[in-house]
C-alpha cells in the first residue's frame, strides 16, 4: 500500500514538473525559440534605424523587452545576431525577386522590369532591410571574415545568371561567360542600390528602375543581335 502511494506521488511529482514546463501553452524549447525570434525582430528595428555600429547588446534587449542573459541563450555577440538577420533578409529580398520574375511574361523586356521593380519596391517599402543589407553589412567586418558577403553576391550572381538563361534560352554562350556578365549585372545593379539607399530614396524609383533597367536592356539587344547574325549565317550555308 505505501509502495503504491510513493507511486502515485511519484506521478503526481513528474506531471508538476511537465506542467511547470509548459508556460502560457509553450514548451520550454518553443520559448526559446519565440525568445530568439523576439531578438532578432528588435534588431532589424534598432540596427535598421540606427545603424550596426550605434546599437549595443543591451539597447537590442530593451527593444525586445527581455533581460540580457537570454540574449546570450540564443547569441554569443552582437555580430552573430547581425549576421542572422542579414541573412533573413536576403533571403525574403531574393524571394521577392524571383517570385515577381517567375510570374511576369515570357517577354524579356517585361521580365526585367517586372524583376527590377521588386528588388526596388522591397527596398523602399523596407527601409530598415535596405539600410541593413546596403550601408552596415558592407562595415561589419564579421560578414567579410566569414565570407557571408562573397557567398551573399555569389548567390545574386547566380539568380541573375538563371534570370538571363530564362530571358534568353537558345542563346550561343558558354556558362562561364555568362556567368561573368551575371557577376557584372549584380556589381552594377548593388552600386546603384547603395547609392539610393544611402540618399534616403531621394531620386524617383522611375529613375532608378531606368538606370538599372538600362545595362539588361544592352545586354539584351547586344545577344539578341549576335544571335540573330549567326542564325543568318547558318540560314546562307
Amino acid at each position: 500500500m505505501t509502495a503504491q502511494r510513493e507511486t502515485i506521488e511519484e506521478k503526481q511529482k513528474k506531471s508538476s514538473k511537465t506542467k511547470e514546463r509548459q508556460f502560457k501553452g509553450l514548451s520550454l524549447t518553443e520559448r526559446k525559440q519565440a525568445r530568439r525570434e523576439k531578438l532578432i525582430e528588435a534588431g532589424i528595428e534598432a540596427y535598421g534605424t540606427h545603424g550596426f555600429f550605434a546599437v549595443t547588446v543591451k539597447d537590442i534587449c530593451n527593444e525586445a523587452k527581455l533581460t540580457e542573459r537570454y540574449f546570450y541563450e540564443s547569441f554569443k555577440k552582437s555580430e552573430d545576431l547581425f549576421q542572422t538577420i542579414f541573412l533573413k533578409l536576403i533571403d525574403q529580398l531574393q524571394h521577392n525577386v524571383m517570385q515577381a520574375i517567375m510570374q511576369a511574361s515570357t517577354d524579356p523586356k517585361k521580365m526585367i522590369e517586372d524583376g527590377l521593380t521588386a528588388l526596388l519596391t522591397t527596398l523602399k517599402e523596407n527601409p530598415h532591410m535596405a539600410r541593413i543589407i546596403y550601408i552596415d553589412a558592407m562595415l561589419v567586418q564579421e560578414l567579410h571574415n566569414q565570407a557571408t558577403i562573397h557567398e551573399t553576391m555569389t548567390r545574386f550572381d547566380r539568380m541573375i545568371q538563371a534570370f538571363v538563361m530564362l530571358m534568353m534560352p537558345h542563346l550561343d554562350r558558354s556558362e562561364h561567360e555568362i556567368s561573368l556578365v551575371a557577376t557584372g549585372l549584380n556589381g552594377y545593379v548593388t552600386q546603384i542600390a547603395i547609392r539610393w539607399v544611402v540618399n534616403d530614396f531621394n531620386q524617383s524609383m522611375e529613375d532608378v528602375l531606368s538606370s538599372c533597367s538600362i545595362v539588361f536592356l544592352s545586354l539584351l539587344n547586344t545577344f539578341s543581335e549576335k544571335e540573330k547574325k549567326i542564325k543568318k549565317e547558318d540560314s546562307s550555308l
